[in-house]
């Protein structure tokens, strides 16, 4: 059996020759790397990314943080390219193509196409006296001293550069840009991260019941009530406005308290000034207020208008939890 700190300090050291890899990065960036920011950041057209092997995968991922964050961009395999791909690339786009030693059979194919094309071409790459550095209009460079294999031959840290300079590259644009909150929930409307910007207190309670009852409802239909429209809670009217709340714990309070609780009412047992939230306010704000307030439900309102509940479990389903 393999000893557990063996294991250990193999992992430690391939994250910390990747730490050391990455903090060097930062000494390599020159005036191309900025070139190349404004060159994206005017540019009419699109990103489009290119790479080969595992560098291809790198510029797949590159390309989905680039959309994500408002720069247009589009992933091209680059042996595909040189079979019927190159079509891909449009007149005004910007071509960044990855590759370790600049110098594969496939770029040395693929570069003169670009060039033939005249689009700007950004060498993303370690090594500076490759084919791809002197075809490059700017070069962003993404030496390592060596791979974090032990064999310095599969690409690890190296593509750990390369996927930390793309992501360099998209925030840079995004600054530029002034890439909002509201912009990114508009590019993720489908995930957590999404919910979280967009998501709104209307839209949870459209999909809840409307519990409520008057402040003279007896206290046997304020607990079917409750009970009906399973959210632990109903709001208490009086002339259409809020007067209070009762809650499954105002229920067993009320048990706790009443031998008989004939002839009750909801204004007996209601609780007075019940905490309320807008409904144009972010569901994301409901749950932070019902964590500093140590409750699980909000009356939603809209001006002085009762429009239904929102519940942690409501947040808790649609993942913001």
């Amino acid at each position: 059996m393999n000893e557990p700190k063996a294991i250990l300090d193999i992992a430690k050291k391939t994250i910390g020759m990747q730490s050391e890899a990455i903090g060097h990065l930062a000494q390599l960036l020159d005036t191309d790397f900025s070139s190349t920011v404004d060159c994206i950041f005017t540019s009419e057209g699109r990103v489009v990314v290119t790479g080969i092997g595992k560098s291809a995968i790198i510029a797949s991922k590159i390309v989905a943080t680039l959309n994500s964050t408002g720069t247009p961009a589009i992933f091209m395999h680059a042996g595909d390219a040189i079979h019927g791909d190159l079509g891909t690339i449009q007149e005004n786009d910007v071509v960044i193509c990855i590759s370790k030693s600049g110098s594969t059979p496939e770029i040395k194919m693929l570069v003169p196409l670009i060039k033939r094309g005249k689009n700007k071409l950004i060498g993303m790459t370690g090594n500076l006296d490759s084919f791809l550095a002197h075809q490059a209009d700017y070069i962003l460079n993404t030496f390592v001293a060596k791979e974090a294999c032990p064999n310095n031959l599969a690409p690890t840290t190296s593509t750990t550069a390369q996927l930390v300079m793309g992501d360099a590259l998209a925030i840079c644009l995004l600054e530029l840009k002034g890439f909002s909150s509201k912009d990114f929930a508009k590019y993720h409307p489908g995930g957590t991260l999404g919910k979280r910007l967009y998501l709104t207190v209307a839209d949870i309670v459209a999909i809840n019941q409307k519990p409520q009852v008057h402040i003279d409802t007896d206290i046997k239909q304020v607990i079917v009530e409750i009970s009906e429209k399973m959210l632990g809670v109903a709001a208490v009217l009086d002339n259409d406005k809020i007067v209070g709340v009762v809650t499954d714990g105002d229920i067993r309070r009320m048990l706790n308290k009443y031998d008989s609780i004939n002839g009750l009412t909801a204004k007996d047992v209601m609780t007075s000034n019940p905490k309320t939230i807008g409904t144009e306010v972010l569901a994301i704000k409901a749950l932070e207020s019902m964590q500093d307030k140590g409750i699980s439900q909000l009356l939603a309102v809209k001006g002085d208008s009762y429009e239904g509940v929102v519940h942690l479990h409501n947040l808790i389903n649609e993942g913001i939890l």
